[in-house]
């Protein structure tokens, strides 16, 4: 995705700032759009050929706005429970900052519009990539296969995206969500190296803590 300027990017930021009184981006009117973004109508189809090119702009927006932050915080993580702190502090902390973002990614999942629905599908497959990535270049868990750590990622990331409208909307409870996305994620991994493990040396490491 090209980085946005002018009219186009004005576009995609009046529309984050509309989208929560929305059911969906494509059912934004484009005249509310065009004047929320201080531009005449008539330019939103010199920018954009219909909605789902606008709405596809406005999630590689919002993704590569929040992926270059979390990315960095793995790749300097000592170790998993580091990584799972720092990334999940910054996602959430970035949704309570952005909260039209956490509305346009769970709204068009299951949104009327297929072709966000695979869009946004694939940022979710591209996020858990960068998330193996990261994972296996620092050598964060120990004995996991790649596979594993593919499928315990994508769980993470669309867990992480339907728990920060909890986050978002409940302030009082946002330290414990906090924690129990930590300890979601700290307790795939433990449980897939554990897995990983041969019967014999699952043996003596129970019959070292007996």
């Amino acid at each position: 995705m090209s980085v946005l300027t002018g009219g186009k990017l004005k576009l995609v930021q009046a529309a984050l700032r509309l989208i929560p009184q929305s059911r969906s981006l494509t059912s934004l009117g484009l005249r509310e759009l065009a004047r929320e973004a201080g531009l005449n109508p008539n330019t939103f189809y010199r920018h954009f050929r219909n909605l789902d090119e606008f709405g596809l702009n406005v999630l590689g927006y919002i993704a590569e706005d929040m992926k270059a932050g979390v990315r960095e915080l793995r790749r300097t993580a000592d170790t998993s429970e580091q990584a799972a702190h720092d990334t999940v502090s910054f996602v959430y902390h970035y949704f309570l900052a952005n909260p039209a973002a956490t509305t346009v990614a769970v709204r068009e999942l299951h949104g009327p519009s297929p072709v966000l629905r695979r869009a946004l599908e694939a940022q979710l497959d591209a996020s858990a990539r960068e998330m193996v990535e990261d994972i296996i270049d620092r050598d964060l868990v120990k004995a996991v296969a790649p596979d594993t750590i593919h499928e315990i990622s994508h769980m993470t990331i669309r867990y992480i995206l339907f728990r920060a409208m909890d986050y978002i909307d409940q302030p009082a409870q946002r330290e414990r969500i906090q924690i129990e996305t930590e300890r979601f994620i700290n307790r795939q991994f433990r449980g897939a190296m554990v897995d990983s493990l041969s019967p014999e040396r699952l043996a003596q490491l129970v019959a070292s803590n007996n």
